[in-house]
């Protein structure tokens, strides 16, 4: 059995995009966007519409996905045409290239790593640090995993942390959040305008809302899931928070199209460079990589990961919040 630099070697000749598959995917998708809008803006009945905003929704999910692997440099590099496509597809999504590439590539340097792994991801803190910390520090830390936060990731992780926070403690290096504020309330204003209310609810709020709020709770449950482990800086290594700390989401084939096979987290971390179209293959081909620890859309599952709030040392696992209160009524 393969482990560590091993593993991370085989996986190297998947890491080589397929240039005309890149571009299939990238058009395709735009077809179904496009038709998704065309529902939202083109029919009447109420039903029809919402049904229309949520394709419009799952597509920009799988646009987001596109995009984040273009900033991992595994498709359609040194393509003009790609780079301002991309660039404006990230304002659009509030996930300006300058705040998103440097907080997630922060992410996968430091996935899972206790003290360090917070930025670009949701923090984590041990029992002891809980403990420890101040009332408020403690509330803070337990809005930021608050299921209504992530639910809310349009407004909280999006709105405010990618684009608001980021302005505010480094204007010169996030600029481009300043134009990713104004072109969105412009398309809202927009849409308002020449649309209606009911075209703003449709073709704006509803899909960011579902679109920002599914993507903020994948970001969560890839790293905050039953089974989970984190290390200090001396235990930890590349591979084994790739293969220990990173989800294999498993979805359905109509989900695994729509978040571009996002699901195979573990092995994206292991090798960002492999396009999201041959994640599949890989798993296929590597046994090694076939055992990873799962979690799920269903609801059941989804409980399972919000329910997480510390991370226990000596036990080794997560605690849920049950188990932190009975800690803290110990102490």
């Amino acid at each position: 059995m393969r482990d560590g630099k091993d593993l991370i070697l085989a996986t190297r000749p998947f890491a080589h995009e397929i240039r005309w598959k890149s571009w299939w995917h990238v058009f395709t998708s735009l077809v179904v966007l496009a038709a998704g809008y065309t529902v939202v803006f083109g029919t009447d009945p109420w039903w029809s519409r919402a049904l229309g905003s949520l394709l419009v929704a799952l597509t920009l999910g799988r646009m987001f996905v596109i995009y984040h692997d273009y900033l991992h440099h595994a498709i359609l590099q040194k393509s003009h045409l790609a780079k301002g496509f991309f660039t404006l597809f990230g304002l659009f999504m509030l996930a300006p290239v300058s705040i998103w590439e440097r907080s997630h590539n922060y992410h996968h340097a430091h996935n899972s790593k206790l003290y360090t792994s917070s930025i670009g991801s949701y923090p984590v803190v041990t029992t002891e640090k809980f403990l420890s910390s101040s009332k408020f520090e403690q509330r803070v830390y337990l809005f930021i995993r608050h299921p209504l936060t992530i639910a809310f990731g349009y407004i909280f992780m999006f709105l405010y942390g990618m684009c608001i926070r980021s302005l505010v403690n480094n204007t010169g290096r996030h600029w481009d959040s300043i134009i990713a504020l104004i072109l969105h309330v412009a398309f809202a204003v927009v849409l308002v305008l020449f649309t209606g209310w009911s075209g703003f609810l449709f073709g704006f709020m509803l899909p960011f809302l579902l679109v920002l709020s599914l993507g903020a709770y994948l970001f969560y449950a890839q790293h905050n899931f039953p089974g989970v482990t984190f290390a200090d800086k001396e235990g930890w290594t590349y591979a084994s928070a790739a293969l220990d700390s990173s989800s294999h989401m498993k979805m359905s084939p109509v989900m695994r199209w729509f978040l571009a096979n996002i699901g195979y987290h573990h092995i994206h971390h292991l090798n960002p460079r492999i396009p999201f179209y041959r994640l599949p293959e890989v798993h296929a081909a590597i046994p090694e990589l076939q055992h990873a620890k799962t979690t799920s859309l269903w609801p059941w599952d989804v409980v399972k990961c919000l329910r997480l709030k510390v991370w226990d040392p000596v036990q080794q696992r997560m605690l849920t919040m049950r188990e932190l209160r009975r800690a803290m009524a110990t102490t």
